[in-house]
């Protein structure tokens, strides 16, 4: 039995015009009028050729063709079944050769052969699929690397070598000769694969088909964002017709409960700017604070950042609340007290030169005002303020001097040192030692 396929002169995966447009030319050709001197051998080859093309042309009888061609073919199903393969029980046997030379009946040639038969009937009845055939064959070509030492390259025999450093010399070289050589080769045969592979008509099918899936998937990639697009501005529009909507209706709203308001309680500017003329100084006296106003009258801004200064520590402030944290600190109680006590002894020095006390009655007093100290708690002072202190009374003038200024009073600063003048013994007798001075 013959193949339809070769019949009509045409490929497994022929389609349906390629069919009938090759049982049209062979019609013409083997039609029996067309053929009058030998009629009756183109009647028998035109009806193989109407039997072909009525098989092929129908898609049910085709597959069922296509799946037992191959017994049709050989007869099994029709006719008798012949397998003509190569029969491999005969190879068992270590009677099939003699020896391992290199003639025809030799354990090599003889194995040899019978592989390259069972290569070639399977050949014969596989197909050339891209992904389980042609794609493997080229990758495992396209990393070819010999095997070969390229001995025969080298340009030193080292057994001529006089010594061992010539002859590692010459080993090192015909090293680098035999790596050249091997890559050489592996390229050359890289290169020869590059060229079949390009030429490969299964390899140019295959590229075919992925460039048309690869732009069938961008087509499809394509129209799906452009139906997001729409979609998200559809979406958008909706959203801010809702929105404006929404807000329209809110402003509606509002207006209406500004106006019934408005009906009920009067307008409330009037309100609001009453308010921002109080003054903020009665809000802080709401609020419990009390400030002092002399003369019944109101404190100017001057006033008022006058009362947020520190004359005891020099120091001005912002905010009531910065003020009294200031007041309850440790080191401007301090500073208080040693402001206070710097007053007391120019009052004291103060009243021996204009009042013309005796220095026994200024001696007594001095004593019941150090007892009055004395019961009272004593004050921790600074170690900088102890030395100041220190130095004011070492400093300290017997007869009068002028008072320091009330600003450098007020602002805590120590009086100036002055020096006692050395009055060359016109001093009679010593004066009377005061309370907390050395000797």
């Amino acid at each position: 039995m013959k193949c339809h396929y070769e019949i009509l002169c045409v490929k497994r995966d022929a389609g349906d015009d390629e069919l009938k447009k090759a049982y049209r030319k062979l019609a013409l050709k083997w039609h029996p009028d067309k053929n009058l001197d030998n009629p009756d051998e183109a009647a028998e080859y035109f009806k193989l050729i109407q039997a072909a093309y009525d098989v092929l042309s129908d898609p049910q009888e085709r597959a069922w063709y296509d799946n037992h061609r191959e017994a049709l073919l050989k007869g099994g199903i029709t006719g008798d079944y012949a397998d003509d393969s190569i029969d491999l029980l005969q190879f068992f046997t270590v009677t099939c050769y003699s020896g391992f030379g290199d003639d025809e009946k030799s354990f090599y040639t003889v194995y040899r052969n019978l592989f390259e038969s069972i290569v070639k009937e399977e050949m014969e009845h596989s197909k050339s699929d891209y992904d389980t055939v042609v794609h493997v064959f080229y990758g495992y070509w396209q990393s070819f690397c010999t095997r070969k030492n390229f001995a025969w390259k080298e340009e030193y025999d080292t057994r001529h070598a006089s010594n061992r450093w010539e002859k590692r010399a010459m080993e090192k070289d015909n090293k680098k000769t035999r790596e050249k050589s091997r890559k050489e080769r592996n390229e050359l045969v890289r290169q020869l694969v590059a060229f079949v592979r390009k030429r490969d008509r299964r390899v140019l099918a295959h590229r075919k088909l992925v460039e048309e899936q690869n732009a069938e998937k961008i087509k499809k990639a394509e129209e799906m964002r452009r139906k997001q697009k729409l979609s998200h501005a559809k979406m958008a529009e909706d959203y801010k017709e809702q929105s404006w909507a929404a807000m329209s209706e809110l402003e509606k709203e509002l207006q209406q409960m500004e106006a019934q308001y408005g009906k009920e309680f009067g307008d409330g500017s009037e309100s609001e700017d009453e308010e921002l003329e109080i003054d903020p100084r009665e809000k802080n006296g709401d609020e419990g604070e009390d400030v002092e106003q002399p003369n019944g009258d109101e404190l100017t801004m001057d006033d008022y950042y006058e009362s947020l200064y520190c004359p005891a520590c020099d120091k001005s402030f912002k905010s009531d609340k910065a003020m009294k944290n200031h007041q309850k600190s440790k080191k401007h109680r301090e500073m208080v007290a040693l402001l206070r006590q710097q007053l007391e002894e120019e009052d004291h020095s103060l009243g021996l030169n204009v009042n013309g006390k005796d220095e026994n009655k200024l001696e007594d007093e001095e004593e019941e005002e150090e007892e009055e100290e004395e019961d009272k708690p004593r004050q921790r002072l600074s170690k900088k303020q102890k030395r100041k202190k220190k130095l004011q009374k070492q400093s300290a003038p017997e007869g009068g001097r002028g008072r320091e200024t009330d600003t450098d009073n007020l602002r805590g600063r120590c009086p100036r040192e002055v020096r006692e003048p050395d009055r060359g013994g016109e001093t009679g007798g010593s004066r009377p030692h005061r309370a907390g001075e050395k000797r």
